[in-house]
């Protein structure tokens, strides 16, 4: 469920402009997502609380290994994604910070979410020819007053020099919000919901989003990407639940 928040729309936001935006920091001052703490963005404190999300696991599902590989289970079900780096794990204070910034509009959270972006794709040794943000729907695009995941996507663009391609993609279907359901339900609410504007023969492609359940919404956009002519699509988060079983039940996400 989305935080209650009495700042205006993103889309109002955006049509009153800058000056707008900082008079309403001076009326509505921010406060930290972890501790409430008035006049801090996201407080150091709360910062170096966040949890990194462990690097020896299963680059699809998650799942905890002795190293980087894929599980059994993984190995033997194909998918277009080519690996998934979430940065933290989706807990406290990320998972406020993270609501904060999507659905109470604290857009200037963007640049210290994509901190942990570039320490992400340093652990990973990450190399791409182009940084592609999952997109939002046009008309959710327009609701909102902005894509969270193309904001990340230009910070850490401009963090990691390798430029950013924010209509290399497009949501042609609008589909239902994905929290709550199972991840089968996801499979089935995503797929062919995506379709990429452009051929882009050999490229190693990185998909950006906030947040990573099950992998869904990266597995479609890197459908749709593969079927282009990308050689390799991965997928990095801001943030990703600790690893459990998903099939077959809405189980809670936990890290064991």
């Amino acid at each position: 469920m989305a935080p209650h928040s009495s700042r205006p729309s993103g889309g109002l936001l955006t049509r009153i402009g800058g000056l707008g935006r900082g008079l309403l920091d001076l009326v509505y001052p921010p406060r930290c997502p972890g501790c409430a703490r008035v006049g801090e963005l996201f407080c150091e404190k709360c910062r170096s609380s966040v949890r990194p999300y462990p690097i020896a696991t299963c680059p699809r599902c998650g799942r905890g290994q002795a190293a980087r590989s894929l599980c059994a289970a993984c190995a033997a079900e194909p998918a277009r994604i080519d690996g998934i780096c979430p940065a933290t794990i989706y807990t406290h204070p990320m998972r406020e910070a993270i609501q904060s910034y999507k659905y109470a509009n604290v857009r200037d959270l963007a640049g210290l979410l994509a901190q942990w972006l570039v320490a992400a794709w340093h652990a990973h040794d990450i190399a791409a020819d182009v940084i592609v943000p999952v997109p939002l729907h046009a008309r959710r695009e327009a609701e909102r007053g902005y894509n969270q995941a193309e904001l990340l996507a230009r910070e850490l663009s401009r963090q990691v020099g390798v430029p950013t391609a924010p209509r290399e993609l497009v949501r042609t279907v609008r589909t239902r919000p994905q929290v709550g359901l199972t991840r089968a339900e996801r499979q089935r609410n995503i797929a062919g919901a995506f379709q990429c504007t452009d051929k882009v023969p050999g490229l190693r492609i990185v998909l950006v989003d906030d947040v990573c359940t099950t992998g869904a919404t990266l597995e479609s956009c890197a459908a749709a990407l593969k079927d282009r002519g990308a050689a390799t699509v991965v997928g990095l988060t801001v943030a990703r639940p600790g690893w459990s079983d998903l099939s077959g039940s809405e189980t809670a996400l936990t890290w064991a």
